[in-house]
């Protein structure tokens, strides 16, 4: 099986068309999306429509939770007051710009996802868990950076019962193996971060998705059991920095989508 995994697009519509394009072209079994679908650029309710529209189950990212609630906080950490300022005027534009159907419909989005992956019994194989989230399983807006120690990420994921765990909210897109053993036998658990569509922050301004492919083996899921592809998609970066250029929302926001930081 073929999955696809989008996530924080942040209103960016020209990422997410080219990203959807790609994927009529990739023909993967299903296609969920990890949240944070609004914020930041200037078409909240036209990302918001194109996701419906398309019925591609999608869970609620920490933006999307605090625009639903017509709230002030986005539940974005800030490095300074500087982005801080920043942060408070894209909340103010997005609450401003969002129409009620789009506030409504963000309002019933989960916080999670889970898909057990179950096998003939006749076949011996261990049912298997994923686990899809927006930051961590504990806090919708936690950062999981590749650099955790992998102890952490074990214990995480095993209190969470989850063998394969997507999330994004830190638009970096990795994918560690995690190996351990049961009663002498090596198993492993996989945590997949899956990058932005409209706003990456790892120096590459192309629009980035997940391909998960899982092969299950006698044991469930091991450690060679997953390929994970990560897409990048070119898109017209400088039509949605424009974009927000000619909008209410700062400059600043432009400028980090043309180098993705």
């Amino acid at each position: 099986m073929r999955y696809a995994f989008l996530s924080d697009i942040h209103a960016n519509l020209p990422a997410l068309e080219a990203v959807l394009e790609d994927l009529e072209r990739r023909r993967s079994d299903m296609v969920y999306c990890l949240g944070d679908l609004v914020g930041y650029a200037p078409w909240p309710n036209e990302v918001v429509s194109a996701i419906r529209s398309r019925g591609i189950p999608t869970i609620a990212g920490n933006y999307d939770e605090g625009v639903g609630l017509d709230s002030a906080d986005c539940g974005c950490a800030y490095r300074s007051e500087e982005d801080r300022a920043l942060g408070d005027q894209s909340i103010s534009y997005t609450n401003r710009t969002v129409i009620e159907e789009t506030r409504a419909y963000l309002r019933t989005l989960p916080r999670h996802l889970r898909m057990t992956l179950a096998m003939p019994r006749a076949a011996g194989m261990t049912p298997s868990d994923v686990l899809m989230v927006h930051g961590s399983p504990r806090r919708i807006n936690e950062y999981l950076y590749e650099d955790r120690p992998e102890r952490s990420f074990l214990r995480m994921m095993e209190d969470a019962g989850a063998d394969v765990m997507l999330f994004g909210h830190t638009h970096k897109p990795f994918h560690r193996v995690l190996r351990y053993e049961v009663d002498g036998k090596e198993r492993a658990r996989h945590a997949i971060n899956i990058g932005s569509i409209g706003k990456p922050k790892d120096g590459d301004p192309r629009a980035c998705y997940a391909v998960v492919e899982i092969v299950m083996g006698a044991e469930g899921v091991g450690p060679g059991s997953l390929r994970v592809e990560f897409v990048r998609v070119p898109y017209d970066v400088e039509r949605a920095a424009r974009a927000i250029e000619a909008s209410p929302l700062p400059d600043a926001f432009a400028d980090q989508l043309r180098r993705a930081y």
